[in-house]
């Protein structure tokens, strides 16, 4: 089988997820009657030229308890907010964050960062703790807190 038409296979077999075993790349060998080697080296190949951008868990956070979760989004100084994002970014109660560009007159905020919980106590307790660490850079910020649960998914192609 040429790499293209494993590829192929390898998105088919693999869109829905991994499989959930300790050994994911030995199982979709073993479904495509390939060896697990040419599998991580098709997913490399992928990955290097952007086909793949990465391969990550994604966890349903309603399932794991966490039912309060909020995209907080901070107003900061455009000079600061990719080194304050960092910070963001390392804090334990981020599990995402990035910039993006205001929409004025609406919309201040550059700088946007996931805060889960069980309460919304707990993300509001989380988010105050970011307040203090932006300090004096945050001249505004806001919570919006999920109200429904967006499937995420993958890539998807035809058989």
């Amino acid at each position: 089988m040429d790499d293209s038409e494993l590829d192929r296979r390898i998105v088919l077999a693999t869109q829905a997820g991994l499989p959930l075993t300790v050994e994911p790349f030995q199982a979709i060998g073993e479904a495509l009657g390939e060896q697990p080697g040419r599998i991580l080296e098709r997913f490399r190949a992928m990955q290097a030229d952007g086909r793949v951008r990465r391969i990550a868990a994604v966890p349903n956070h309603y399932a794991l308890g966490y039912t309060a979760n909020g995209m907080s989004v901070w107003d900061v100084d455009d000079e600061q907010v990719d080194a304050l994002g960092e910070q963001l970014g390392h804090m334990d109660c981020v599990t995402h964050c990035y910039r993006r560009p205001r929409r004025l007159p609406l919309w201040p905020y550059n700088l946007f960062a996931m805060v889960h919980g069980h309460t919304r106590e707990e993300v509001l307790a989380r988010v105050a703790e970011i307040h203090a660490l932006l300090g004096a850079a945050c001249r505004a910020h806001d919570v919006l807190f999920s109200t429904a649960i967006l499937k995420k998914t993958g890539l998807r192609i035809g058989a």
